[in-house]
């Protein structure tokens, strides 16, 4: 393959590893795809993957290095970015693909559209409930289930379209999620007791997090492993207040 330009090298590799980070790759894995794509391209390159950022050095030859650092994007998790990413890293090395179709592939890849809004609100909820039913719950105590895993949802994504903390916008999603729950139990008692309250706020767990931190820390990336588990735990107990203060308001604990 003709050498590419250090400067597009460059933008192609930040763009494709901040792009892991904010769609849920684990720092491994970012590290591989990116390593990939340098080599395809005739670079050695070394990487610093923080949390929030990736800074680059390219070595062009013995001499002549390139350094660039670029700032990840919020936390934002899309795995078809993510698988789509990897494969393009593949045809980079096999098909020996230009800097400038790298470039229009991953602005293609950034503007596939997102399952509709509505479609994603009653599939997560459809599987609050789902859950209700697995751990014994009634058709009534399912429907409760999925209708305050809808409307807590619905919150937390206007929240987050007004920029509001996440740790908030989880306290409040939790809070209301469960405050919905209590109120229909004031009108009909559940048959099962609370557990409608469990899994409606389950669509809130921060899986992601929590198993990327483990998978950074056995990788060795100690330092992303730490501020990802502390960001799901952050997360946790942001659910936890919510899940307390609504189990307060209604006495049952």
């Amino acid at each position: 393959m003709k050498r590419q330009e250090p400067a597009a090298v460059s933008s192609i590799l930040l763009e494709t590893g901040t792009l892991l980070m904010s769609s849920g790759a684990n720092t491994n894995r970012v590290r591989i795809t990116m390593k990939r794509i340098a080599e395809s391209y005739g670079y050695q390159a070394d990487f610093l993957i923080t949390h929030r950022a990736i800074m680059l050095t390219l070595k062009q030859d013995e001499n002549q290095f390139y350094n660039e650092i670029k700032q990840a994007a919020h936390f934002a998790p899309n795995f078809r970015i993510v698988s789509g990413l990897s494969r393009l890293s593949w045809q980079i090395k096999e098909e020996q693909l230009s800097t400038n179709a790298v470039i229009n592939e991953i602005s293609r890849l950034k503007s596939l559209q997102h399952f509709p809004r509505w479609q994603v609100l009653c599939m997560v909820a459809l599987a609050c409930s789902s859950f209700c039913r697995l751990a014994g719950g009634n058709f009534l105590e399912m429907m409760i289930v999925f209708m305050a895993s809808f409307t807590g949802l619905f919150v937390k994504q206007e929240l987050g379209k007004r920029k509001v903390n996440v740790y908030m916008g989880v306290f409040l999603a939790s809070f209301i999620t469960t405050m919905i729950s209590g109120g229909v139990e004031l009108l009909h008692p559940y048959e099962h007791d609370n557990m409608a309250f469990i899994t409606s706020i389950l669509y809130l767990i921060p899986g992601i997090p929590l198993i990327n931190s483990m998978m950074d820390i056995l990788d060795g990336y100690s330092l992303n492993g730490i501020v990802r588990a502390v960001t799901g735990f952050a997360i946790s107990f942001a659910i936890a207040a919510g899940l307390l203060i609504a189990l307060l308001i209604y006495h049952v604990v």
